[in-house]
Formats: structure tokens, sequence, C-alpha cells
């Protein structure tokens, strides 16, 4: 397996928080320099790539995957894209975690999922069904997520005190027994 996929691998489910070179040191075993070398050929192999809408960009230490600039606009249409569109299971889940959870950071819903929630986070967001309230007062500061005006609208509810209660949504443990055999048989 080829250092340059272990790397895009990492920097795509690291998302938009991004990865140090000490991270990804750690998690390749390689030394700084021969890291380095990997993580400049990974930037050169997209920006040689014309058909790869993918970059890489370093900001403050880490490095992240992001979209070229070529496709900023076409982007921003998608992210303008009608709410009629229906949500992903993903953004459902995401989006009731945060009705439910609410000031929660990425990172909390991520541990809840067991997956990376930043693309239904982001959709989410650009819907404007959940928005950044603060900022969680620990290291880092991560980003706070709640739920907007515009949700609650789009629940058909006023106060969030609406929300049916998380008890109420208990599953029925008990299976139907649809394979029983009759007595009568």
């Amino acid at each position: 397996m080829s250092y340059l996929a272990q790397i895009e691998a990492l920097l795509f489910v690291a998302g938009e928080e991004g990865l140090s070179l000490r991270q990804m040191g750690t998690l390749l075993a390689l030394t700084p320099s021969a890291l380095q070398q990997q993580v400049d050929k990974l930037a050169q192999k997209y920006a040689s790539d014309s058909s790869s809408a993918l970059c890489l960009l370093e900001s403050s230490n880490t490095y992240k995957l992001v979209t070229k600039e070529q496709f900023a606009a076409l982007l921003r249409d998608y992210a303008k894209a009608p709410i009629n569109q229906s949500l992903s299971r993903a953004s459902l889940e995401v989006l009731a975690i945060v009705a439910y959870k609410q000031p929660i950071t990425r990172l909390e819903i991520d541990e809840i999922r067991g997956v990376n929630s930043s693309g239904a986070l982001s959709k989410l967001v650009a819907f404007e069904l959940v928005k950044e309230a603060g900022k969680k007062e620990v290291i880092g500061r991560p980003n706070l997520y709640a739920t907007t005006d515009y949700f609650l609208d789009y629940m058909g509810i006023n106060h969030l005190e609406e929300l049916m209660a998380i008890e109420d949504l208990a599953v029925d443990e008990e299976a139907p027994e649809l394979f029983q055999t009759s007595d009568e048989a």
C-alpha cells in the first residue's frame, strides 16, 4: 500500500479538521522529512491531474483535502440547491443528534455515529437546518452546532420542547414472530 494512498485516506477521513505532519507521521511511522516528501508528491499529483477535483491545502501547519478553486461556483450552486431534495440517511442521523444534543461538536456527533459526519453536517449547514452556535471552551475550541429557526419551521414546531421525547422513540426490542408454526397443522 503506497504512502500517497494512506495519506490521502487519512486526510479524507480527517475532513475539515485536517491533520498535522506530526499526526500523520505518528500514524504512518515516517520521519518528518520522508513524510514531507510524500505530502509534496501528493500535492503535485493533485496539481498535475486535471481530471481530479481535489487539491491539498496547508493551513496553520495542518493539511486538508479540499476542492480546487475552479469548482467554487459549482459547489456554491449545489449548496444553494432547494431543500426539497431528500436528506440522506446520514444527514437525518446528524440532524437528529444535533436536535436532541445541542449544542454539540462535530467530534461528539462522530463519536455517537461512529463515523465522520463532516459532509452531512456541512450539507445541513448549507441547507440552514443547522448553524454554528459558538465555540466549546476546551483545547482547540471546536465549533458547537445547534438547530436553526428554519429547522423549527421545517419540522412544523415552534419550540424544541415540542420534539418527541427520546424515551418515546425507543424501538420495541421484541422481534415479531413471523415464522411461528401453527399448532393446528
